[in-house]
């Protein structure tokens, strides 16, 4: 039976790139948003998101029938222009299966025949769809809006103007001058891998010393009127494994790192060095979003503006009253602009969502069909919470007192990179031992990784310099706390900080509030339910998985709780081999010992 409402329904797709996701929006509303890694168990799977399509028209009781238009995320045509006159010279093989990737027909045909959609498709710029991903889900009247990632079909960076239903682009910098392919190209020279392992250097900065940032500003020049040009000199963007050329190595004075192998302080330096010449480079954008729009509010989108710590230098001592940054700031986010701007095309209206206060939108699973999956184990110790909320917050918060490791699965699941209580691993951020523990036992992970902490918004000011709510994780603010928060306070005396509230987190804050209850402090760490490697878990099988395979101590699956004493001796025997599974797999094992 549809689900469908007055107004259009529209679809946004992004994919071909990495971390393809796809949103939906009914009469301008934001229904429904999913990653389709977090479906075929593939880290940031490109594929076209059918998978996550599907599951998003489900939750939102629709049909592919059902959608008016589908908007793709950026302009294939003007994507394969840029990658012919990048990299088409150096390609050794230029059979047509060798040649995929350089397809600009290829997302209209899988659109047609993947996802069985045969109505108007709209093609929206990459950095308008950033743009758009950020002004129309800011809740702002007007605003300057930036954008920063690596490259889109040809821009890298964008300033832009929004007011009222509309937004325009201003001005660029177009390839190959990239402050995101800057950032990538030193985090490959640490040994990371590019597109994942910009984290792990901003984790990484604070354990430095920016004695290297001269020779990175070698790198780049921030030009009088507020853009910026890089020495191509020392890169080599056709080189897609390091986009670093020899000249490099010899101006940082700083051999390549290999991947995997011992991290010494001159990594750390390298890593602040390039932290802070990111700061620096980002707030003089940002000043020039002010001079060209004159607004005092500012949106940010695009893989660069997840660099918190970067956010927070724009928030404390940028040009802005007000700043907001799109939760799913990366290509999956796009997604959400695509279909934005797409309904505003096809209404003349500015898409009727408000202020984004939430970025569960993803698919969710009820008591009722967890217990389905849970009833072909038997009776093997699993507690039954079913209509008594209290009871099961009480059971969880004591293991969290007790200090115990928690894998907590709830309702809808995230859109965009962060755990928000939907999918998350918790624990008690007190205990001196416990991020060590984590990472080491629980993520496998650097043991240099932070962890973030969820607070109660009402008291977030009391624990950390904060004095705006962030639902997000998406700035970085001291931590000022009476309590010795050592599992989420990182060696620079920062936190990615977690606002939460009932209307926004429902039984995620009732927990945090049972917590404090039992410990006086309204803090818990939270990151996000996966494996090193792996997606954030997406069913119930996925958790079970994750689950087993790790040292987390107890798990509940919306209102069951599940204590790692009571498995299955089967499930450890199998599970134990921690070679990556899809979750279809994991199902059927799961049931083929039961």
């Amino acid at each position: 039976m549809s689900g469908r409402t007055d107004g259009p329904v529209v679809v946004g797709i992004s994919a071909h790139f990495h971390d393809a996701a796809c949103a939906v929006l009914v009469g301008g509303e934001l229904v429904a948003a999913a990653h389709e890694e977090r479906f075929t168990r593939v880290k940031q799977d490109p594929s076209l998101p059918r998978n996550a399509l599907r599951e998003c028209l489900r939750t939102a009781g629709l049909t592919i029938a059902d959608v008016d238009r589908v908007a793709y995320y950026e302009d294939p045509v003007k994507k394969l222009d840029r990658q012919l006159w990048q990299a088409l010279p150096m390609l050794p093989d230029t059979r047509p299966e060798a040649l995929h990737g350089l397809d600009a027909d290829r997302p209209l045909r899988e659109i047609r025949e993947l996802l069985g959609f045969d109505g108007p498709v709209e093609i929206v710029d990459h950095h308008l769809s950033h743009a758009a991903s950020a002004y129309y889900y800011s809740g702002f009247p007007d605003s300057a809006v930036l954008t920063v990632d690596a490259v889109g079909e040809w821009t890298t960076t964008a300033w832009g103007r929004g007011e009222g239903a509309d937004l325009e682009l201003l001005a660029d910098v177009e390839f190959p001058h990239s402050l995101g392919l800057l950032y990538s190209t030193i985090t490959g020279h640490l040994g990371f891998e590019v597109n994942e392992g910009e984290y792990k250097v901003m984790g990484l900065a604070p354990y430095g010393e920016p004695r290297y940032a001269d020779r990175v500003r070698q790198l780049i020049e921030v030009t009088p009127e507020g853009s910026f040009r890089l020495d191509l000199r020392y890169f080599d963007f056709a080189n897609s494994r390091t986009m670093a050329s020899p000249a490099l190595t010899e101006l940082l004075g700083i051999a390549p790192r290999e991947p995997e192998s011992r991290l010494d302080q001159v990594h750390s330096d390298l890593a602040r060095s390039l932290q802070l010449v990111t700061e620096e480079v980002l707030l003089a954008l940002a000043a020039r979003a002010r001079r060209l729009t004159g607004s005092d509010r500012l949106c940010m989108a695009g893989g660069v503006a997840l660099n918190v710590v970067a956010v927070r230098r724009i928030v404390e001592e940028g040009p802005f009253r007000e700043v907001f940054v799109q939760p799913a700031a990366g290509d999956a986010g796009g997604s959400l602009g695509a279909a934005a701007v797409a309904h505003r095309r096809l209404t003349g209206q500015r898409p009727a969502q408000g202020r984004m206060r939430s970025a569960l939108l993803g698919p969710g699973h009820s008591p009722d069909e967890v217990a389905r999956t849970l009833a072909a184990a038997g009776d093997r110790g699993f507690h039954d919470f079913r209509g008594r909320e209290e009871d099961l917050l009480a059971a969880v918060a004591d293991r969290l007192a007790e200090g115990k490791v928690v894998g907590w699965f709830h309702g809808r699941t995230e859109f965009g990179p962060r755990a928000l209580g939907g999918r998350s691993i918790l624990a008690d951020p007190r205990r001196p031992d416990m991020r060590d523990r984590i990472n080491a036992s629980v993520k496998m992970r650097e043991a240099f990784r932070p962890f973030a902490p969820a607070v109660l918004a009402e008291q977030a000011s009391e624990h950390f310099r904060l004095d705006h709510e962030s639902p997000f994780m998406l700035e970085t603010c001291e931590v000022v706390s009476e309590h010795d928060l050592p599992a989420v306070t990182h060696v620079d005396r920062s936190a990615r900080v977690q606002t939460v509230t009932e209307q926004a987190n429902g039984r995620f804050y009732r927990l945090v509030k049972a917590f404090e209850a039992r410990t006086g402090c309204p803090v818990v760490l939270n990151t996000s339910f996966n494996l090193r490697g792996e997606p954030i878990v997406q069913t119930a099988e996925d958790a079970l998985l994750c689950f087993v395979r790790s040292a987390i101590d107890c798990l509940v699956l919306e209102d069951f709780v599940i204590d790692r004493a009571d498995l299955p001796q089967a499930w450890h025997s199998w599970f134990g081999d921690t070679r990556p599974r899809t979750s279809s797999t994991v199902s059927h094992s799961v049931y083929s010992f039961l």
